[in-house]
């Protein structure tokens, strides 16, 4: 069976030195770059009707001198097939862009070695050149910030998180908390604890979403916030934690809480607290710890 051919939902220019190469992102999430640019990228005849044969001829000569592994040449045999916006039906064809700094380093190995055969010399020159654009953010980031899948992918992985967290219905109170991450709380701000029969501080629930939800996952206290939210009179009507999930959720928070309480009892008091707990568990989306502070 055929393998399905996708299309490019993020198009982009990649620019590297003199070097513009068109990249995609498909609708697979694949990030790949056009054969042609590939072929452009190390200097080889990017105009040839046959590319596939070019890229596939050009690693075996290198491969001959060189420890190029076999899944790099089954990977240019095998090229993806994608269609653009545009231009037409007719599918075009790319590589993983992962291949690339793989070549280029197959390509500086032997021409550091003094082994690269002398019609490559300008693939070593323009290897050196994209790896060292490479290296300040690295080829799949380069490729989504080129193509604006950037803010998409990073949508996306956010939602990925609140969906593992987050149920879409809160479920029947249990308690989660153990005990001593109150009395801890109360030892360390100097408050006498009079057990937990007994109203806790306002604050207290501040303080609890600045060291468990803030803490727990990227945007999960800010997705509470909005499917839990606090009435006129300032209470809620259910918990945060009975909005977690079973298999994903509920491990985590008890994970965490059980290293909050472990620093909290390490802690000689609560600016100790607040320095230990910033180092060990920052949070998510800020440097400052104001809701540690607000009383």
């Amino acid at each position: 069976m055929p393998a399905k051919i996708l299309r490019s939902k993020y198009p982009g220019v990649l620019k590297i030195g003199d070097l513009e190469l068109e990249c995609h992102v498909l609708e697979d999430g694949s990030r790949i770059f056009s054969s042609k640019d590939v072929l452009k990228a190390f200097g080889l005849d990017a105009d040839s009707k046959n590319q596939p044969r070019i890229l596939t001829a050009f690693l075996e000569k290198i491969k001959v001198i060189s420890l190029a592994d076999n899944e790099l040449t089954s990977r240019l045999k095998s090229p993806i097939k994608f269609t653009r916006d545009g231009k037409g039906g007719s599918p075009a064809i790319g590589y993983p862009a992962e291949l690339i700094p793989a070549i280029c380093n197959s390509v500086l190995q032997l021409s550091t070695a003094y082994k690269l055969p002398i019609e490559f010399n300008d693939a070593a020159v323009r290897s050196r050149i994209l790896l060292n654009g490479f290296a300040k953010i690295g080829i799949l980031a380069l490729v989504d910030e080129a193509t604006g899948y950037q803010e998409y992918r990073d949508k996306h992985a956010l939602q990925k998180i609140l969906d593992e967290y987050l149920r879409k219905e809160y479920a029947a109170w249990a308690k989660c908390f153990p005990d001593d991450f109150y009395k801890e709380m109360f030892r360390l701000k100097g408050w006498e604890w009079k057990g937990m029969s007994v109203n806790r501080p306002s604050v207290v629930g501040k303080y609890t979403n600045s060291i468990v939800y803030a803490r727990l996952a990227p945007g999960v206290l800010t997705e509470l916030e909005k499917i839990n939210p606090p009435s006129v009179s300032g209470t809620r009507k259910t918990k945060h934690h009975q909005w977690l999930t079973d298999d994903v959720g509920h491990p985590e928070l008890s994970k965490h809480l059980h290293a909050v309480v472990a620093l909290m009892k390490s802690s000689s008091d609560w600016e100790h607290f607040k320095r230990s707990i910033s180092k060990a568990f920052p949070v998510y989306g800020q440097q400052n710890e104001f809701d540690l502070d607000d009383e």
